[in-house]
């Protein structure tokens, strides 16, 4: 049997037609076939089943959007009653007090959490490995599944859970979804509490969703943001302009044939659909440091108050630059708002932007947590440059399967990037294109050898 969505989970258990606890007894056991992914950092097996039997208790089920949809947490918000490691031997082992705003959300929506999926640790780098395990991609399993939100999105992508929250500082949402041939989307500021870390990396990372359709993206995106008008997208009703991007963002960024081959056809495809779809140079900014310095000074951030010894070189090395860019200045507006207002103006001719989401295929699923800190940054650098300049300016943005990458066996994926609009305009305008293009080019839902239930 294909295993149902969570927009078809919630229907049949507010329908009567699927209860709560047969939905979580099912995820939990396609759980435990993929314990070799090392997509959970804990499952909540009994906790979740307890949870599951009040949801089909509720008086108030009929009109439960997330009704008994089991789904999974990134280990980096609070859930109550459990740890929050973030990767690292160096955190609280402590069981957390309370739930974070949309984890309790979530609940109130009807969501079972059936487990906490792995990051690497603080969620600096775009390879899901630590000190607890490594993360492999369900696709195939000799890569990674990406990083931060990895183990959300191995967990979806072989169909453990139907959606995953995750969330995204430098792509950390939008890497993993490439690499696992999911959709995933970033909310602009302001669209869904934050909550991360210390200051959530001065602003630069929002909670945001993994699915393995655009209609279960929007639904989970619309139950944080609590706007419910974002769960129901529809393809566009004029057509748009879409400027394709496949310039890559820096000099040390070299563009594999392959990921450009899934931008061309995406384009040509929007293109016969009716969009007015125009070949661009996008204006990326040529100094890296005021992303960078965020970046560093956001993980240094974190790290106050955990003993060094306990964490990895590479995150030491990270958060030591992280307090110099504090201390000399590297931190100032000036230059974003600079970025911000040469972007905006590009955006005056379009409605949208497309580029590749990632530069190369995910690397191989190896013990990063274990290597240097240079090795990590140049190996990120080099294959997953596109996605954090949206993270610098608050802007929304999502990936979308593209393709196929035969020769590294892995998907291919776009980026779409909107303006930010008030009240979600610019996230319901990725999630129409993204409903547009899921029809025109559909992608399988859940990787070979994990598509039954």
């Amino acid at each position: 049997m294909t295993l149902p969505t969570a927009v078809e989970s919630a229907a049949a258990v507010r329908s009567g037609a699927l209860t709560a606890v047969d939905a979580t007894r099912a995820a939990l056991a396609r759980i435990e076939r993929g314990t070799g992914l090392g997509a959970f950092q804990v499952v909540r097996a009994e906790k979740a089943l307890a949870e599951a039997a009040e949801v089909d208790a509720r008086i108030d089920r009929p009109l439960l959007p997330l009704a008994g949809v089991p789904i999974a947490i990134k280990d980096n918000i609070p859930v109550a009653g459990e740890p929050m490691r973030d990767g690292s031997a160096a955190t609280d082992s402590a069981a957390q007090s309370a739930d974070h705003e949309i984890v309790a959300r979530l609940r109130a929506a009807g969501a079972v959490v059936v487990g906490i999926t792995r990051v690497p640790e603080l969620c600096v780098f775009g390879t899901t490995d630590s000190v607890y395990g490594t993360t492999r991609n369900p696709w195939n399993v000799k890569r990674t599944s990406g990083g931060s939100s990895g183990g959300s999105a191995a967990a979806v992508a072989s169909g453990q859970v139907p959606f995953a929250h995750g969330n995204d500082g430098m792509g950390s949402v939008r890497i993993p979804a490439a690499n696992c041939g999911l959709f995933g989307i970033k909310p602009g500021s302001g669209l869904v509490p934050q909550g991360i870390g210390v200051d959530a990396w001065l602003g630069m990372s929002e909670n945001g969703a993994l699915a393995t359709t655009v209609a279960d993206a929007a639904l989970l995106l619309s139950v944080m943001a609590g706007r419910p008008e974002l769960a129901f997208p529809v393809i566009p009703s004029r057509p748009l302009r879409i400027a394709i991007a496949a310039g890559e963002p820096s000099a040390l960024v070299s563009l594999d044939p392959e990921w450009r081959r899934g931008l061309v056809e995406t384009a040509a495809a929007l293109r016969a659909a009716g969009h007015s779809v125009n070949d661009v140079k996008f204006p990326y900014d040529l100094n890296p440091l005021p992303l960078l310095a965020r970046w560093f000074a956001g993980t240094a951030t974190d790290a106050e108050g955990l003993d060094p010894a306990k964490l990895e070189r590479r995150v030491r090395v990270h958060a030591r630059l992280g307090r110099l860019a504090r201390r000399t200045g590297l931190l100032k507006a000036a230059p974003v708002d600079r970025l911000r207002a040469t972007v905006h103006n590009f955006f005056a001719d379009y409605d949208l932007l497309l580029t590749p989401t990632l530069a190369q295929p995910g690397p191989l699923a190896e013990n990063w947590h274990e290597r240097g800190w240079w090795a990590n940054i140049v190996s990120n650098i080099r294959y997953a440059p596109y996605p954090s300049t949206w993270n610098l300016l608050g802007w929304p943005a999502a990936s979308i399967p593209a393709g196929w990458h035969a020769t590294a066996q892995v998907p291919l994926a776009v980026q779409i990037v909107a303006e930010p609009q008030p009240d979600g305009a610019g996230e319901a305008l990725i999630l129409s294109l993204a409903t547009h293009l899921e029809q025109l080019c559909p992608w399988p839902r859940i990787a070979p050898g994990f598509s039954e239930s």
